[in-house]
């Protein structure tokens, strides 16, 4: 009797799972953006957005909800309701931030349904700045500890960390919420130089406004030939951040298998696709599963870095 019931019990849980993939979505659908309007994030937010409608029958509805390098959305993202209804574009923020003690949740606190996005940082500074190079801007920074101004789009920042950790050096590091605002503060003199994502600030390089200095990649950009990687600049320095859609831990395998389908055909749109070229923002798609293993992995190579801020830090 116990048997019957508990197939029974099971036999409803399917029939309700179908039942829901079948309804979903029946309204709009959140994506959650932890970063500011106008930045590399919310810029693939929007992008994914307008093409993930065509799959979903429904409008995606992009909020963004800045704070704490990601934190706060990421948070809210993670606690809201596991129904489907709000999805969260994560980043690698959500891979240092629990170990830094600096957000409450972590990886875990998800299911994961895509990796859409995957970019190297790019040094930046003025067209007229002093820094010429790579090099001056490091020997500088050795020659007067903490002195060279940073535009931080997190704090800590991993982009600047890698660069401090593999050189040596300190910088000043001032904080700001996401490329939208660090970007500005570089172009009205604030910060000597910033590191971000080169779709964050293409247009600014094209018109000529800011110098890319050096990219952390392992081969130069197609978008951006002439630029150098750090590495032929004598600076093994190779580090980026990632962006990808999540859900709250529980939301429905039906629902997730909805999301997962249509995200995926999105990130294959002509509109998506030629957005992200024309802004030299990366496409890299990995389905939840991979995803799910790239994050991680992701988690285990950031911990020798927070160790290291760690130590710093006491």
């Amino acid at each position: 009797m116990k048997k019957l019931a508990l197939f029974a019990t099971l036999l409803l849980l399917v029939f309700a799972g179908t039942a829901l993939a079948a309804d979903f979505p029946a309204k709009n659908i959140r994506l959650l953006v932890p970063f500011a309007a106008g930045g590399g994030t919310d810029a693939v937010a929007r992008a994914l957005a307008v093409a993930a409608e065509k799959h979903l029958g429904q409008p995606v509805v992009v909020m963004n909800r800045t704070g704490g390098s990601g934190a706060v959305g990421m948070t809210e993202g993670a606690t809201t309701k596991a129904d489907g209804y709000t999805v969260t574009m994560i980043t690698r923020e959500i891979a240092w931030l629990p170990q830094m003690g600096l957000a409450q949740i972590t990886p875990d606190n998800f299911d994961m349904i895509a990796l859409v996005n995957e970019d190297p940082a790019i040094m930046l500074v003025l067209p007229d700045s002093k820094f010429t190079s790579v090099k001056d801007v490091i020997e500088t920074a050795k020659a007067a500890p903490g002195t060279v101004k940073f535009g931080s789009t997190a704090k800590p920042n991993f982009y600047l960390l890698a660069l401090e950790l593999n050189q040596g050096v300190k910088f000043n590091q001032i904080p700001y919420n996401g490329a939208a605002e660090a970007i500005p503060a570089l172009l009205g003199g604030h910060v000597e130089f910033t590191m971000v994502n080169p779709g964050e600030a293409i247009s600014q390089i094209m018109a000529g406004q800011l110098k890319p200095l050096g990219v952390c990649s392992d081969v130069r950009m197609a978008g951006l030939p002439d630029v150098p990687t750090m590495t032929e600049q004598g600076y093994p320095i190779v580090t980026g951040t990632w962006r990808g859609i999540a859900v709250p831990k529980g939301t429905p395998e039906a629902v997730k298998a909805v999301l997962g389908a249509a995200f995926e055909k999105a990130v294959a749109e002509k509109e998506f696709v030629d957005f992200m070229n024309g802004r030299t923002l990366g496409i890299r798609f990995l389905n939840a599963a991979d995803f799910k293993t790239f994050v991680d992995n992701d988690v285990k190579a950031l911990d020798a870095v927070v160790e290291e801020v760690k130590k710093q830090q006491q």
